[in-house]
């Protein structure tokens, strides 16, 4: 029963990650404490897996239905790598509670973030805010050079961010990710989520790599089941994009997201007092 039920958040992971850009990534290290029995250091290392091959996966089905701008995720992946490592080295000197306890501060933020943003939607004041050209370039060297030191300044702290997320928590950061595309990178919505599932592959595969210079190694077995299940639902979640209710889809996601995390942080606190 415990591993169906894995098997079943796994596809949850898959469809959020394929249909939203990400979200659904922060529900693996949960899942593999909780229903798998590793520890948080082998849960956000075993996470990592999960979420890289399901984002490459739902990344190439993406970029088939035309929904990847892939020079701009890249060149954004590239800038979370320093991050991601950064992240994950740090990662291997904390204790399991802190380590867990600090997940489950990031799944309530998260989750509150996700409920104002639907609040604010339905009030009307979360309205889109004009965006510069989607040609739009940030940094130029011919014919002159220029800069657009913001927008590359929100570049730079956005993707950093990320990668520190990524690399020591084990999470894609789609959440960030998916509006930092939309502002730093001027993305429109239709390429947002899609796009981010590069950036997410990419920081995910670095992390990773650092991770496994520090002797952390998850149980495989149940990981890889947990992919499988994952990386077939996002197949489908990147499919049926532009059919699924993304407000529905949102809504019971939040609220999947604020009830893990409360079962998350009550054990996590437990035993930090």
């Amino acid at each position: 029963m415990t591993l169906v039920l894995a098997l079943a958040a796994g596809a949850v992971i898959g469809l959020s990650l394929g249909a939203l850009g990400g979200g659904g990534s922060i529900l693996a290290v949960p899942v593999l404490v909780h229903l798998l029995g590793q520890s948080p250091a082998q849960a956000t290392t075993g996470s990592l897996a999960v979420v890289g091959v399901t984002s490459l996966i739902a990344a190439a089905t993406a970029h088939r239905a035309g929904r990847v701008l892939l020079g701009r995720g890249v060149v954004f992946g590239v800038v979370a790598i320093g991050g991601a490592a950064v992240g994950a080295g740090a990662a291997a000197h904390v204790a399991d509670d802190v380590l867990l306890a600090a997940f489950a501060i990031l799944m309530l933020l998260v989750g509150a973030l996700m409920t104002w943003r639907r609040v604010a939607r339905r009030r009307g004041s979360d309205a889109p805010r004009p965006r510069p050209a989607l040609d739009d370039p940030i940094i130029t060297l011919s014919p002159t050079f220029s800069c657009r030191c913001p927008r590359a300044l929100q570049v730079l702290v956005t993707a950093t961010a990320v990668g520190l997320l990524t690399g020591f928590l084990g999470v894609g950061g789609g959440f960030l990710v998916v509006p930092a595309l939309l502002i730093a990178l001027a993305l429109p919505m239709e390429h947002a989520a899609g796009t981010s599932l590069v950036v997410i592959t990419i920081t995910s595969t670095a992390a990773l790599l650092v991770r496994a210079g520090t002797g952390t190694t998850p149980e495989w077995g149940p990981v890889l089941a947990l992919t499988a299940a994952s990386a077939l639902a996002a197949v489908a979640g990147a499919r049926w994009a532009d059919r699924i209710d993304p407000d529905r889809l949102h809504a019971a996601f939040t609220a999947l997201v604020l009830g893990v995390a409360a079962l998350t942080a009550v054990p996590a606190f437990a035993a930090l007092a």
